[in-house]
């Protein structure tokens, strides 16, 4: 139980610190070739996946905050989400970084 609360707590506080680190290139970039980034798909169901993605990831942090990490499978969860979450965060981050740049 020791070693899930650790976890959760240390891959959660990344997250949160690397999404903070990934806003700075943003704003300091031409703010002109930011308004004409437009996200064109053919299929509304692109979205479901990663705002499924997200939601869990509040509901999994809100829930170990509650409970205060005693839950161990509460805490694996919220560790392999927000991995899958930091993963899709990051691609998607390189991809509008390269447009942008």
């Amino acid at each position: 139980m020791k070693y899930s609360s650790i976890a959760a707590k240390a891959v959660s506080r990344l997250f949160i610190l690397l999404l903070l680190f990934a806003t700075i290139p943003l704003f300091q970039a031409d703010s002109s070739k930011l308004q004409h980034l437009y996200i064109v798909t053919k299929s509304k169901w692109l979205f479901f996946f990663p705002i499924l993605l997200i939601a869990s990831f509040v509901y999994f942090f809100i829930r170990c905050t509650i409970k205060k990490y005693s839950e161990p499978d509460s805490n694996w969860l919220l560790v392999v989400n927000t991995l899958v979450l930091m993963i899709y965060c990051a691609t998607l981050f390189a991809r509008i970084y390269e447009l942008v740049k």
